[in-house]
């Protein structure tokens, strides 16, 4: 897992090359919602041989398909953030650092993965 902080004015798509840095295992497919979809993401994803699984806007020009059975994991990844928002800390970003807002999410990351190993 890998968490970076942004700035809250700043759109998701520009921490793309963050989260997908060479030092990371390589995916097999990118579940992401509408707002990365971009052509320079969608090569990218090509590039390193993974499937990318986003579905387009309404105004985009070049249509393009996506595989629906593979977009309803999707709502994993949602849950995910509503569990780790149920940490007051997470949800209210009482934290004066970003750094120790980052620790708590990583803690609070930790605390729900080895919840779900014991279940």
């Amino acid at each position: 897992m890998r968490t970076e902080i942004t700035p809250g004015q700043t759109s998701d798509y520009r921490s793309f090359d963050l989260v997908m840095a060479d030092n990371m295992p390589a995916p097999s497919v990118l579940l992401a919602d509408r707002g990365y979809d971009a052509d320079h993401i969608r090569t990218a994803v090509e590039h390193r041989n993974a499937l990318p699984v986003i579905p387009m806007p309404k105004s985009r020009k070049m249509r393009v398909g996506v595989e629906r059975s593979l977009y309803r994991l999707h709502n994993l990844i949602e849950r995910c953030f509503n569990k780790l928002k149920n940490a007051r800390r997470v949800a209210t970003q009482y934290d004066k650092s970003a750094e120790s807002f980052l620790g708590f999410v990583d803690i609070t990351s930790i605390r729900l993965w080895l919840r779900h190993l014991s279940t």
